[in-house]
């Protein structure tokens, strides 16, 4: 897909953008960093998360006192993350509603998903743009393996770029394999623990989803 508004689904309201990747990419941690980034350059933001059967990130979300908490809904989706997030996004296509509703100046939300496979990727009658996160403890044959989520996401991120060294990880192969998979869409590198390389992850999506509102 282009990195361009889904705008043929939905009534005008925020920006809606997914994060998704497999279990411990750093999904969560990303949403962490860029929180923060997009409050101080004054975007109108809100989360939703998404856990199996729990709140869980939801709460670690509304516990770090980066966002009111009332900003942040949880869905449990009650069965393999990639169903409310692609085959049927109800659940979280009404909490994004909801959001709207209660926060008429809304101009982003950040969805999570839960923590899937490779082959996860976003419904657009949930989402005008996502992100895909991978790490490299994972192996740097991620790419080379061509999952749904790698090729057809509108930015892939690759997380935990620190650790290259330490589980034999040829860090410019990867990005390279990455490139050539994707056909020239967009790859960041990222450390979201020390939230190396997120600023770059905010301007794209700064210029690319709020065309820079």
């Amino acid at each position: 897909m282009s990195a361009q508004l889904n705008t043929h689904a939905r009534p005008r309201g925020a920006a809606r953008v997914g994060i998704g990747g497999p279990v411990g990419s750093g999904k969560t941690a990303l949403l962490e960093q860029l929180i923060p980034r997009f409050i101080k350059r004054g975007t109108d933001i809100a989360v939703i998360t998404n856990d199996l059967v729990t709140a869980e990130d939801a709460e670690r979300v509304r516990r770090s006192g980066l966002i009111a908490p009332e900003r942040v809904l949880a869905v449990e989706t009650g069965a393999c993350p990639h169903t409310a997030i692609r085959e049927d996004p109800t659940l979280n296509l009404a909490a994004a509603d909801e959001l709207d509703r209660a926060y008429p100046g809304l101009e982003l939300i950040l969805i999570e998903s839960g923590g899937d496979n490779l082959a996860s990727s976003f419904s657009l009658d949930l989402v005008d743009y996502w992100l895909f996160v991978i790490d490299v403890a994972g192996g740097d044959d991620i790419p080379r393996k061509r999952g749904l989520g790698v090729l057809q996401c509108d930015l892939l991120v690759i997380n935990k770029v620190d650790l290259a060294p330490h589980v034999n990880v040829n860090l410019d192969r990867m990005v390279a394999e990455a490139e050539e998979v994707r056909a020239g869409r967009a790859t960041l590198l990222t450390n979201c623990s020390r939230g190396d390389g997120v600023d770059a992850v905010v301007e794209r999506i700064a210029q690319e989803v709020l065309f820079d509102r």
